[in-house]
């Protein structure tokens, strides 16, 4: 769908892009990693022309789009944009920012464009903020909503440039929520992110940019379990984890919770992170999966800590033996899943022949 050919950016005498060449097929979904600095934003910005590159070819379904005679605006109408920032229009309703495109650009009626956004709205799930002006809602409904302002405009492809970065933590889950939805529908998307875990978990493929290019490129697998280059290792390796067993009824709790505090004090987690990793281990551990797998016939729980230094993020995973049983929905402890979610940014649990719950703080 995107042919990128020796792609070039410079401002006066610095190169931020050089000889950037890459093959992006449709439905893919691309995560771009990598420290600040190396043009991962530029790269974004120049593939809808925000940025003009200083050479190179940009092909979008075998056409250039850096010709001289072509109609930017008709390139920007296939290509939705998400920003850190937002940009809604804080003088019109959520209703009215999200139909403007459609009616000025797009030429559609008021009353379908009016359609369409109400339901989009729906998917983002707030379409009960219709009537609302963008400074009644939080920073994660802003972003919701700028997602479904970019939808709207019907792209094929859509580029997210650091989409949680201006959130507040408590934030975050819910818009990741809404790309990973979008993630199932097939779109194109190119993600630049700093949030590790959900790019190894969203992405068809991965970009690590540095030295101006893209310097690795992988599945998830491949860049985050088994990177080849030096740069790419240095900076995944910069994700350090912890990882237990419970085989047992009668595992050594104190031990492990040890193991945790120790975890957390090496890699310079704060105090406070370190006690919320030691609240989620006793809620899930002691308090949910054990009173649970005490009546299963298999005794299993395998889990991981990651502590992702870029994002300073901290990811458990949870897999577990037995039936299908997700806490947060099924009969489970209730205050221990008020106290998780409380110190959470993200609850997600999905069963693939066995339990997965990840929770991030």
């Amino acid at each position: 769908m995107i042919e990128i050919k020796h792609l070039e950016k410079k401002y006066n005498d610095l190169t931020i892009l050089k000889d950037i060449n890459v093959h992006i097929q449709k439905g893919e979904i691309i995560s771009i990693i990598g420290p600040s600095g190396t043009g991962k934003s530029t790269f974004l910005r120049c593939l809808n022309l925000l940025e003009i590159p200083t050479k190179g070819e940009i092909i979008i379904e075998g056409q250039n789009i850096l010709q001289k005679d072509l109609d930017i605006s008709k390139v920007r109408q296939k290509m939705g944009m998400v920003f850190q920032s937002f940009n809604l229009f804080s003088h019109l309703m959520i209703i009215e920012n999200i139909i403007l495109g459609p009616v000025e650009i797009l030429k559609m009626d008021k009353q379908t464009a009016y359609n369409e956004a109400m339901k989009l709205l729906e998917m983002v799930g707030l379409k009960d903020k219709a009537y609302s002006y963008p400074d009644e809602l939080s920073g994660g409904q802003k972003q919701r909503i700028a997602i479904a302002r970019a939808l709207a405009m019907k792209p094929e492809i859509i580029l997210f440039d650091e989409p949680t970065s201006a959130l507040d933590p408590t934030m975050v889950g819910e818009v990741l929520g809404v790309i990973k939805r979008l993630a199932k529908e097939g779109l194109t998307m190119l993600i630049v992110t700093h949030e590790m875990n959900f790019a190894r978990d969203v992405s068809t493929k991965v970009f690590y940019m540095d030295e101006g290019i893209i310097y690795e490129q992988g599945t998830p697998q491949e860049i985050f379990e088994n990177p080849k280059r030096p740069k790419t290792k240095a900076f995944i390796n910069k994700i350090k984890s912890y990882n237990f067993e419970i085989t047992n009824i009668s595992f050594d709790y104190y031990k492990i919770n040890s193991d945790i505090v120790n975890f957390g004090n090496t890699q310079g987690i704060s105090k406070k992170n370190v006690n919320n990793m030691q609240l989620i281990f006793e809620e899930t551990i002691v308090n949910t999966l054990i009173p649970y797998l005490k009546s299963n016939v298999s005794y299993y729980i395998q889990g991981s800590i990651r502590y992702y230094e870029n994002s300073n993020e901290i990811e458990f995973e949870f897999r577990y033996a037995g039936d299908k049983f997700n806490p947060f929905e099924q009969k489970a402890d209730e205050l221990s899943m008020i106290i998780i979610k409380k110190i959470s940014k993200n609850v997600e649990y999905v069963f693939d022949k066995e339990n997965i719950m990840k929770i991030v703080i």
